[in-house]
């Protein structure tokens, strides 16, 4: 209720919002037959405003209610909305049916008029207008079918790209180099990590949980490529004579698809002979999870593949966006400067850990530097390095990520990044890190008392006291005025879908 999502059949009847579930060709014969038997009293007639069979006494019932506050204001700190769902359930049940309706009356009437009930009905629309591509999805294309995807790379995000097919019912394949490769990246769609955790949260049955991983098959090789409709290349080097095997064992149908958040897809296709069918098949960590898929069309991707692309995106429930070819495509490149403008603040006196303290009151689920940890330092760098091989003029070169990564500090996968974490990769906050600060500083030349550039009204030493509000404005405009660069590039076809890729792919939108 408090994430809007719509709840289905199965689910709705588990939650007593429905009685049955039928098929729709029954639908309105079922109704009568229950109409008939209530009237000749076979079956009870219970109002649904007056029934109670899922709700708690009183007394346990406002227990709950008080641990979904603290839940609602913990996940969204600056949102009103959850909160007043959860007074208008509190008055129902401790006042009755008809002051909870009346109650609900009152609080619909106020939240119908909010910037929030303004931006939701933005993004319900929004998202189904993601499908729409001019060129494209209005040339009267039909999607191919595609049964078999193979995946080359079992690492953490070709498992989990893997995990999202398996669990929509795909084929899959899944390539490594050898043995030891190709077993764990098994491991990791088998482990706790990947479908057990969504047999864990009540998503799997066992017999689907056994389903799914019965559709997975593991190789060394490109034999078994020759029947796959799609073929998916986890982020890893040597790109190019990758494509050049898929074009050679992949059927001519097979859409080449990589997953790439940064390579120009033109300089991956440049050596084959089957540009039409490369695309960007872009998917965020942890790639079962993360709604969003970015679909990058390069030079010469045929409207069919995209088409396809969109299909196959519908059908492993993702929410695709379409966007053009450039450094970063939309998503990384819109939010670059957010690490950037961070990197700054942190280098010319601002706390990092305030900065981060700032974002998650804020409403995001973590600030910049903790973001950094999660997705690794590694990543982090080469990402950094697209950036300032094309976009030199817009990019602050700080040392601080180079001097961690030369020290082994990597972020939570070595336990030490710009925080330190335990066994549960719970984040504290380190001292050290402040020697790192000050060597970053002391080679790029940066002081502390000088004037920031074209902010001349604060001192730099200032930034040490600013308030959260400056905080996240002075990260987050920088975002807004990359995605206005995408939108006049054409990078994007509409606003519409960089609010879309914003709020998919990162759970925000400015």
């Amino acid at each position: 209720m408090q994430t809007a999502k719509l709840a289905k059949g199965e689910e709705a009847l588990d939650l007593g919002l429905v009685d049955a579930i039928v098929s729709p060709n029954q639908l309105l014969e079922t109704a009568r037959k229950w109409a008939l038997d209530i009237w000749e009293r076979k079956r009870p007639w219970i109002p649904t405003l007056n029934r109670n069979d899922k709700v708690e006494s009183v007394s346990d019932a406002k227990d709950i209610l008080k641990f979904a506050r603290a839940q609602a204001i913990k996940q969204a700190p600056n949102l009103y909305h959850p909160l007043a769902y959860i007074d208008v359930i509190e008055e129902g049940v401790v006042s009755g049916p008809r002051a909870g309706l009346m109650k609900e009356y009152e609080t619909f009437e106020v939240l119908l008029r909010s910037d929030t009930c303004k931006a939701l009905v933005h993004i319900f629309f929004a998202r189904r207008g993601t499908t729409k591509v001019p060129g494209v999805t209005d040339l009267g294309l039909v999607p191919r079918h595609v049964k078999k995807v193979a995946i080359v790379g079992g690492g953490l995000m070709g498992s989990g790209i893997a995990t999202a097919f398996l669990l929509s019912n795909y084929a899959v394949i899944l390539k490594e180099v050898n043995d030891k490769f190709l077993e764990a990246g098994i491991d990791r769609v088998k482990g706790k990590k990947q479908i057990c955790n969504a047999t864990l949260k009540g998503k799997l049955s066992e017999e689907k949980f056994e389903k799914a991983l019965s559709l997975l098959k593991g190789t060394l090789d490109y034999e078994s490529f020759k029947d796959v409709d799609m073929a998916v290349t986890e982020d890893v080097p040597l790109k190019q004579q990758i494509f050049i095997d898929l074009e050679k064992f992949c059927p001519p149908h097979c859409i080449l698809a990589s997953n790439t958040s940064t390579i120009d897809l033109n300089l991956i296709g440049e050596r084959t002979k089957s540009q039409d069918r490369i695309i960007g098949a872009h998917f965020f960590s942890p790639a079962h999870v993360i709604p969003l898929l970015e679909i990058v069309r390069a030079q010469q991707t045929s409207p069919q593949v995209i088409v396809d692309l969109l299909d196959v995106g519908k059908k492993i429930k993702k929410t695709p966006v379409v966007v053009r070819n450039c450094t970063g495509f939309a998503v990384n490149r819109m939010f670059f400067p957010y690490t950037q403008a961070a990197l700054l603040l942190v280098e010319h006196g601002t706390d990092m850990y305030c900065i981060d303290r700032a974002f998650t009151k804020f409403g995001m689920h973590m600030g910049p530097f903790r973001l950094c940890d999660l997705i690794g330092i590694g990543v982090a760098m080469a990402t950094e390095a697209q950036f300032i091989l094309n976009m030199p003029d817009r990019t602050y070169k700080s040392m601080l990520i180079p001097l961690m990564q030369q020290d082994k500090r990597l972020g939570e996968t070595t336990q030490r990044g710009f925080y330190i974490y335990d066994e549960r990769c719970k984040a504290k906050p380190d001292p050290e890190i402040k020697k790192y600060i000050e060597k970053a500083r002391d080679i790029s030349g940066v002081s502390t008392d000088t004037k920031l550039l074209h902010l001349s009204v604060l001192d730099l030493n200032q930034l040490e006291k600013l308030s959260d509000k400056d905080i996240v404005e002075m990260i987050s405009f920088p975002v807004v005025n990359e995605a206005c660069r995408l939108l006049a590039e054409g990078i994007a076809v509409k606003a519409a879908d960089l609010d879309i890729a914003s709020v998919m792919g990162t759970s925000v939108m400015f």
